[in-house]
């Protein structure tokens, strides 16, 4: 017989660069409970086995429904025969904590016989811990609870977070998935370069050389997974614990909790209309170690910060030895004025560090961003990069580096671009239509948001309430480190279509009347 018709006859399948193997079946499996058996005890194996079964039933290990290994596999595993496992099973099945299931194998049963301590963890029942014994960092407590953002998210209008989900190309995405995903190698499954995938940083570095103006070159591309990771990295890098840091004001409240886990002291700078207020940072502390900056489109108030401003703070870090954190999170949407120049482009001394991620621009679960890093740090953020998480997944680099280099992404950003400009200009439409000049509507020049004023308003109170009702609220309030001086919502207008969008303004209005305090 040949060898081809060899292999077309035999139950066994090839495997390149290993022995013939045979095929995969589906068979049902489960984990065991740390069961310790000991040969020579007085209680015998069979009994070893099934107390330990009990009790982890008992006490919640395992629960109801989940399944359980054959016999065979827990007496290879145990290294016993399976004659004692057999009738540990056995009693089990009889006594109703285990259930047989044709074709699915054993699984704890759902109708136990005996409710020794409710079925869940092990510690319902344990006593209440002594909180003064159980310290924790210090720090710990200066970071802003996720909750209330949690509760301000989900899917619907105004949501800040979300894109067109509905515009997204996905039959191209998940053909790019699927190519790569049928040509996994098996040097694709060992550790990635941690400074990222190569062909996505010299695709990253092009287009942000054209399209941002920002200087650099792949070798100081970091790839990192979004924003927040970025900036934990460059705050790792750059600050000690006491440092002081501008911070705009209204800012971003989640960047405050990585500054506040490093022990730096936040120093709040307000905003007007040309951006962050440099003379005022200088005025209340000159000498601050670094400055984080949204200039392209500041979050949440939207502004556009002004040359004259750019200028400033690039002359107040060089002469104060100072850093520049640059967040870039959704510059490549503008519709009013020309495309505006990245501050790290303006920047003649390395002393800014930029930062910008994919959430915006393609979707928020794919977790890719990347940090622009002076050349001569890059080793510095490399190391730091290393002990944090040694380097990031490869796959979806790899899927996005397709979709950057066959041309998609650009054509995806200018499509997205005229969306968001009708879905923008509908929500300017209704506000104005619904709240006339009660509104002030700021920040409509770029990006994926913009805010209203609505000063007098519970913003807080009234964005709980809209949640309620599947209308997503920022408040504007909820984003100042002192007292709030304006108050209003952060509306993003990114997953909201121009039809729904009357209708949805008008839920905002009524809610606005319903609470109205002014």
């Amino acid at each position: 017989m040949t060898l081809k018709m060899a292999l077309f006859n035999s139950h066994l399948t090839p495997c390149l660069q290993c022995h013939y193997v045979a095929p995969m079946k589906r068979a049902p499996s489960g984990l065991a409970p740390i069961i310790q058996v000991q040969k020579g005890a007085s209680n015998s194996l069979y009994r070893q086995v099934y107390e330990g079964y009990r009790k982890a039933i008992v006490d919640g290990s395992l629960r109801p429904g989940q399944r359980v290994p054959s016999t065979r596999v827990l007496a290879s595993e145990l290294g016993i025969s399976r004659m004692p496992v057999l009738n540990a099973y056995s009693q089990l099945l009889a006594e109703g904590y285990f259930k047989g299931r044709v074709g699915s194998g054993t699984v704890v049963s759902k109708s136990l016989p005996d409710r020794m301590g409710k079925i869940g963890p092990a510690t319902a029942e344990s006593k209440r811990p002594d909180q003064q014994r159980r310290r924790v960092a210090k720090r710990a407590s200066k970071l802003a609870s996720a909750e209330g953002f949690y509760r301000s998210r989900g899917l619907g209008p105004f949501n800040v977070s979300q894109i067109g989900f509905d515009c997204f190309p996905l039959t191209l995405w998940n053909s790019l998935v699927t190519r790569h995903a049928r040509n996994v190698q098996a040097k694709s499954l060992d550790y990635g370069d941690p400074m990222g995938l190569k062909e996505l940083r010299e695709s990253i570095a092009e287009y942000l050389r054209i399209a941002r103006g920002v200087r650099c070159e792949a070798r100081q591309i970091l790839i990192v997974s979004g924003s927040q990771q970025g900036l934990e990295i460059t705050t790792r890098v750059l600050l000690d614990p006491g440092d002081r840091v501008w911070m705009e004001e209204p800012g971003y409240r989640f960047a405050r909790s990585v500054f506040a886990g490093a022990g730096c002291v936040v120093v709040p700078v307000r905003v007007d209309g040309e951006g962050l207020n440099v003379a005022a940072g200088a005025k209340q502390c000159a000498g601050a170690r670094a400055v984080l900056v949204t200039p392209s489109h500041q979050y949440p108030l939207g502004v556009t910060m002004s040359a004259s401003r750019r200028l400033q703070l690039l002359d107040w870090a060089e002469s104060n030895g100072s850093w520049i954190i640059e967040d870039d999170y959704d510059s490549e949407y503008r519709y009013e004025g020309m495309p505006v120049t990245s501050l790290q482009g303006l920047d003649r001394n390395s002393r800014v560090v930029y930062i910008g991620t994919f959430s915006k621009v393609l979707f928020p679960s794919l977790r890719l961003g990347y940090v622009v890093i002076p050349e001569d740090l890059v080793e510095r953020f490399l190391a730091a990069r290393f002990a944090l998480d040694i380097g990031p997944p490869t796959f979806h680099q790899a899927v996005l580096a397709d979709f950057i280099g066959e041309g998609h992404f650009a054509r995806h950003i200018r499509r997205m671009r005229l969306v968001y400009a009708e879905r923008r200009n509908a929500l300017i439409a209704n506000l104005q239509d619904q709240f006339g000049s009660m509104a002030e509507i700021t920040g409509a020049g770029a990006g994926m948001h913009l805010s209203v004023v609505l000063n007098g308003i519970p913003d807080r109170e009234l964005s709980l309430r809209a949640a309620q009702e599947k209308l997503w609220l920022a408040p504007l309030s909820y984003f100042y480190l002192g007292k709030a001086a304006q108050q209003g919502f952060i509306l993003g207008f990114g997953s909201t279509s121009v039809e729904q969008m009357p209708a949805a303004v008008r839920q905002l209005r009524t809610l606005v009347r319903s609470r109205n305090v002014a």
